[in-house]
């Protein structure tokens, strides 16, 4: 519990409202000793000049003993805390009432004695204490005789030795006692409502370094969440602080999935990087270790077919790299597209004309539908370039003998249209969702021997996404496919 929010709070109060106790204490100690001392000095303020009227103490400078005598047995009988010392004109002590081995001064200070003759000072106006050197008390003092020459001092000490010590001060004052008890009760009942309390604030924080904690055990992948009575908004700190959590927690339980799900990915990813490398390198070292083991036994035809294969692989090999080193650069937080103006139109004839040559060793018409007058658009030429080739590859792996490729132009006052259409044998449904995805090949072609490694349409995609666009393809079997794209307007 001493580690606790809680119980740090309850030590703080505890040491503040101890400390408040006995700053009250001490203080009303203090404030009540003084009030006490100014009402006995105020009462008895004329004391001493009672018992010096009418009586001669000292004649001439001489102390008339029986007199003397007389008037201190007759103080002490009326208030035996009183002690009753007679001082000659400097203050010196001639006599006193006290026990003679308990006085310790033989002379007192009349600085305090003239300001209460003078009346000059507020009461209280404390005085030298004959017993103790270090001790001031309240008195009563009179002039010897009260008119003419001053031949001594009647000097009066009101509060004896028994009203000393603190206890003794709190035995005779009924108030005090009462006072000090009113306020130790206080601090209790304070005490005790302020853990009160602190328990209603601190529960919450317990409830939420609960959650926190089941959230860890769960390795930051379970369902918490903080229940709050009110809207975070209009509550208080605690509040906003499980508001806050509960949207971090979410995150980070949507985070994990998602690492989760690339991690997925990533394996699978590695294992098709493994299988597509692997395919073409075994082909490639097989044929090459024919040609090593069959050197001078082979025909020419049969030489140039193995070295046609052979080269055949390598490419694939070579292309599968280069598309995995193209792929990783885009996925980069660099990869940012390099915008200029440029004609797309003029772009597309270049493409096309890439392709013508195989287009027609395959028997596949390629024809662009681009209209007059294009506006210019805005993009990375390079990287668009790369697109249309992909789509244009694709096309005409997937296009038959005898097909056709459509690659038309449209634009309106926002944006540049993309289209290309091929006359292939088209996309299942089944198929459909994942065409874009990396190293992905459809039910039809995954027996087949292609060159291509399922990454140009990706590649494709990735480029469009950082271009921000988007590619969409419609397609059906037997009916070809239509990929769309669109680029803005310079």
């Amino acid at each position: 519990m001493r580690r606790s929010l809680y119980g740090k709070l309850a030590a703080v109060l505890l040491g503040l409202l101890s400390l408040i106790g006995i700053l009250y204490v001490t203080l009303t100690l203090f404030t009540a000793q003084r009030y006490l001392q100014e009402v006995d000095q105020k009462l008895n303020r004329t004391l001493a000049e009672r018992m010096v009227s009418g009586r001669t103490l000292i004649k001439e400078g001489r102390v008339d003993d029986k007199a003397v005598k007389k008037v201190f047995t007759m103080l002490m009988d009326v208030n035996p805390t009183i002690e009753i010392y007679l001082l000659d004109p400097n203050g010196t002590i001639l006599a006193f009432s006290a026990p003679p081995e308990k006085v310790k001064r033989t002379q007192v200070s009349l600085e305090p004695i003239e300001a209460f003759l003078s009346e000059k000072i507020a009461f209280p106006i404390l005085g030298e204490d004959p017993r103790n050197h270090g001790r001031k008390k309240v008195f009563s003092a009179s002039l010897i005789p009260i008119e003419g020459p001053a031949e001594g001092y009647l000097y009066v000490i009101l509060g004896g030795e028994e009203y000393d010590s603190v206890a003794q001060r709190l035995h005779g004052s009924y108030i005090l006692r009462l006072s000090i008890w009113v306020a130790l009760l206080s601090l209790l009942v304070a005490l005790l409502s302020g853990l009160f309390f602190f328990h209603l604030l601190t529960r919450r924080l317990k409830q939420l370094a609960s959650l926190m904690e089941v959230f860890k055990l769960s390795n930051f992948s379970g369902s918490v969440s903080y229940s709050s009575h009110v809207d975070p908004r209009e509550g208080d700190e605690i509040d906003q602080l499980g508001s806050a959590f509960n949207e971090m927690a979410g995150r980070l339980v949507q985070q994990m999935k998602e690492l989760q799900k690339i991690d997925a990915v990533r394996r699978e990813l590695v294992a098709n990087v493994s299988h597509d490398l692997r395919t073409p390198l075994a082909s490639l070292q097989g044929y090459l270790e024919t040609l090593r083991m069959r050197e001078g036994r082979l025909t020419p035809e049969e030489l140039r077919s193995h070295l046609q294969i052979a080269e055949k692989h390598s490419h694939r090999l070579g292309k599968l790299i280069s598309e995995l080193f193209e792929l990783t650069k885009l996925d980069s937080p660099e990869a940012q597209p390099r915008y200029e103006s440029f004609s797309l139109a003029e772009l597309l004839q270049d493409v096309v004309l890439e392709f013508q040559t195989e287009g027609d060793q395959k028997r596949v018409s390629i024809r662009t539908d681009s209209g007059e007058g294009l506006p210019f658009v805005r993009a990375d030429i390079a990287l668009i370039e790369r697109v249309l080739e992909n789509l244009l590859d694709n096309a005409l792996r997937h296009t038959p003998e005898g097909g056709m490729i459509t690659v038309s132009l449209s634009s309106d006052d926002m944006k540049m249209t993309i289209r290309v259409t091929d006359s292939g044998r088209g996309i299942s449904q089944e198929d459909l969702p994942y065409i874009f995805d990396r190293f992905y090949r459809g039910e039809e072609t995954r027996s087949e021997i292609s060159e291509g490694a399922g990454l140009g349409l990706a590649i494709a995609k990735r480029i469009l996404e950082i271009h921000e666009s988007r590619i969409d393809v419609v397609s059906a079997l037997g009916d070809g496919a239509t990929f769309t794209f669109h680029l803005p307007l310079s």
